[in-house]
């Protein structure tokens, strides 16, 4: 028995060296370390262990560094150690993290979002993954056009002019349309707190008087007015909006397309019936267990007329 407890603290050990002898001076792994592991990595100097790291934590430190994710501590590659100038560990609120600064091939980073409650950090979660999506469409795809709400004015004016060379219904359906794009530049003035009705009038006259230089105006939330959003370096991709007013414009077809719904009279008279009737004793009526007539009955199973009895003083 005493030979096998020695074979694997051998093998233990073994490992450990291995380990050691890479030259690292942090060592991360998904798995458990245990006390034995973290105390014999305590004892060399400038080292540093963790465990139970979750893989995507594992695959960005490796991305960093340049480090490459080992199965095994047997025959360790030189390379496949990775690289960083400066690794400390920061109290960040409540909350200690680990920091890898330095690094010579990092392509990515961490952003550590803070907030009074769980609501306010996905908030800010989601607008700053819909900032970063953004701007990688924007990469990916050389087209671009002014944010702010311009390019939707733009698009209502010109919709508006074409309307009035089409006679018929078809007129007034092109100009609803021409309107709903307006709820763009208003859903922007109502969450910076401006006066939707006033600017909207600012970006239709801007628009409407100059199609050549007002063609990329939009609101402008730090001045509470209209400008160049363009100049402004206030952009969107080209092929988001493409896809918001298609995805738009097919949803509102499928709910016009809906034309009849089904019922089903049998269901909806049971349901009222069931409704309408608390069973009593016996599954009688609740008006009949009262006596066949509702509160009156209920009077003349106590004795009197009705709710007569129930009068105040010297009532009847």
């Amino acid at each position: 028995y005493q030979s096998i407890v020695d074979a694997e603290w051998k093998i233990i050990y073994e490992k450990l060296d291995n380990c050691i002898k890479t030259g690292a001076n942090i060592i991360l792994s998904k798995l458990p370390i245990g006390d034995l592991a973290t105390q014999y990595f305590a004892g060399h100097p400038n080292c540093f262990c963790a465990g139970r790291v979750p893989d995507d934590d594992m695959q960005r430190i490796a991305q960093t560094t340049g480090a490459t994710i080992q199965t095994t501590t047997n025959d360790i590659p030189k390379d496949a150690v990775g690289e960083c100038k400066l690794f400390e560990e920061r109290q960040v609120g409540g909350e200690r993290f680990n920091f890898l600064t330095g690094c010579p091939i990092a392509r990515t980073c961490t952003i550590v979002i803070r907030g009074g409650s769980e609501q306010f950090v996905e908030e800010a979660h989601r607008s700053l993954h819909d900032a970063l999506m953004v701007v990688k469409r924007s990469k990916e795809n050389s087209h671009i056009v002014a944010g702010g709400g311009a390019i939707e004015m733009e698009l209502s004016r010109y919709i508006r002019s074409h309307a009035r060379t089409i006679e018929g219904k078809q007129q007034l359906i092109m100009l609803s349309f021409a309107k709903a794009l307006e709820v763009i530049p208003r859903q922007i003035c109502d969450n910076a707190g401006l006066d939707s009705t006033d600017i909207l009038n600012l970006l239709r006259k801007k628009h409407a008087e100059d199609p050549e230089g007002g063609v990329w105006f939009g609101v402008d939330v730090n001045e509470a007015n209209i400008c160049d959003t363009f100049k402004s370096h206030v952009w969107e991709p080209a092929a988001n909006k493409i896809n918001s007013i298609a995805s738009a414009a097919e949803a509102a077809c499928l709910v016009l397309s809906v034309d009849e719904t089904v019922r089903n009279p049998q269901s909806e008279q049971a349901q009222m019936a069931g409704r309408g009737q608390m069973a009593g004793r016996g599954g009688a009526p609740m008006s009949a267990a009262m006596g066949g007539q509702g509160l009156k009955g209920m009077g003349a199973n106590m004795g009197g007329r009705g709710v007569r009895m129930m009068k105040g003083r010297g009532g009847k």
